[in-house]
């Protein structure tokens, strides 16, 4: 399984500490050999995510370019060429989306989020009680 995964960047730590034990329980909800984390590799959720798609022994694909040392665990990379929009790759890439997401309107998570559901895809939405931005 495809399993994608777009988030707000600048939480605090309190909410980065819940984030990645929700995160981690989502990832290891999947069979190690069937799971592909897929991921634009952004600091925050996005880079929790992929470290616990690799932990679990999944695989692991990166939208976009980035110098992260995680970049040695992927499996492929995928470079955006000019033009390409990140959601709708990334939608078009995978079976269900982790949306890190304070449930406001008017980001890239909600317009994400909006749109999966649109193309019928599972949302597993994240925001543990307490957590905050920045």
């Amino acid at each position: 399984m495809h399993m994608g995964v777009i988030g707000h960047e600048g939480l605090s730590d309190v909410t980065e500490m819940l984030v990645r034990g929700e995160l981690w329980r989502i990832v290891t909800g999947c069979p190690s050999h069937d799971l592909v984390g897929v991921t634009p590799l952004r600091p925050g959720p996005e880079t929790w995510f992929a470290q616990s798609v690799v932990d679990h022994g999944g695989g692991l694909e990166i939208l976009g370019t980035t110098a992260h040392a995680l970049r040695e665990e992927a499996r492929a990379v995928h470079h955006l060429s000019s033009g390409m929009v990140l959601v709708p790759t990334l939608l078009g890439m995978v079976e269900e989306l982790v949306a890190v997401w304070d449930g406001q309107p008017g980001t890239e998570v909600a317009e994400a989020v909006a749109e999966a559901e649109r193309l019928g895809l599972y949302v597993h939405r994240v925001w543990p009680e307490g957590s905050a931005r920045q």
